[in-house]
């Protein structure tokens, strides 16, 4: 890198300090390398990752008990072994237990699934509801009976001065914007704001193909199809910053339009909104978060 680059990168960073200040960690991020969830932020999400977790101690009980049965029965009845081999056709209690077997098994497993299940798609009265409707490649909200609505899109996507690259002007959009180099492919220009431990609803439709809405940490993820309205629901106990990404392959820059939430201070929140209303657009919400 070229000395004349180099000063004019850190410069730009010093200038950009306050900007940084986003006054909320980011919690739900991809992590390179990573194995396993990003941090439970819902209790969605957080009974999610339990029956996961849970399903997999079972799952591996079962695989190893059979990788044990063949075992066994390699080394007990093969040609050397067994030289003489059983003549009977059937077991009448082997069978019975095969059977019942994993009938309990999924009876169990379902005992605690479908309660998850359907605490997903039990839309409850929400305190705050938004509508998000997919685009190629970007996406539209509306806060539902408030005067505000924007869309949201990627920083470095064509349509916000980058070509999906990181570089100096894109990486200084992003510092402009209060984030770093490392939240490139993930933040967006503008984000839902919500307020922490309230719950919302999702509205969730497509403006031209499908796409899907999804925050991993909220453990939530519905598809946008046209011409259907769909819901879901989260409440988020953690406040931060939150990324998700379209989550079903919807055209040539489908990669290029993830999802930011904000998750502030009900006070915050409620300054944002009228704030927003006011100025008749989308405000950033450092302005009330550093104030």
């Amino acid at each position: 890198m070229q000395p004349k680059t180099m000063l004019t990168g850190l410069l730009a960073t010093v200038l950009a300090a306050p900007a940084l200040a986003q006054d909320l960690e980011v919690v739900g991020r991809p992590a390179d390398g990573g194995m396993g969830f990003q941090p439970a932020a819902t209790k969605l999400a957080r009974d999610l990752q339990w029956l996961d977790g849970m399903i997999l101690v079972i799952i591996t009980i079962i695989t190893l008990f059979v990788v044990g049965l063949l075992a066994y029965c390699i080394l007990r009845y093969n040609r050397k072994a067994n030289p003489n081999p059983g003549s009977f056709t059937h077991n009448s209690p082997l069978e019975v237990a095969w059977t019942i077997g994993p009938i309990v098994i999924l009876i169990f497993i379902g005992s605690f699934s479908l309660p998850v299940l359907f605490d997903q798609q039990e839309i409850p009265e929400g305190d705050i509801t938004i509508k998000a409707t997919g685009y190629q490649w970007y996406w539209g909200y509306e806060y539902v009976g408030e005067d505000l609505a924007f869309d949201s899109y990627m920083i470095g996507a064509p349509a916000t001065g980058g070509d999906n690259r990181l570089n100096e002007e894109v990486e200084a959009q992003l510092v402009e914007a209060g984030y770093s180099r490392e939240e490139f492919l993930l933040a967006t220009d503008t984000a839902i704001v919500v307020p922490v431990g309230k719950t919302v609803v999702m509205q969730v439709t497509g403006g031209d193909v499908i796409h899907s809405w999804t925050i991993p940490a909220f453990g939530v993820k519905q598809d946008a199809v046209p011409g259907r309205l769909a819901e879901l629901h989260f409440t988020p106990e953690r406040e931060g910053v939150y990324f998700g990404q379209c989550s079903e392959l919807c055209g040539i820059a489908h990669a290029y339009m993830p999802i930011t939430v904000k998750v502030v201070s009900e006070a915050a929140y409620e300054a944002w909104l009228a704030n927003s209303k006011e100025e008749g657009w989308y405000t950033d919400v450092r302005e009330v978060l550093t104030n």
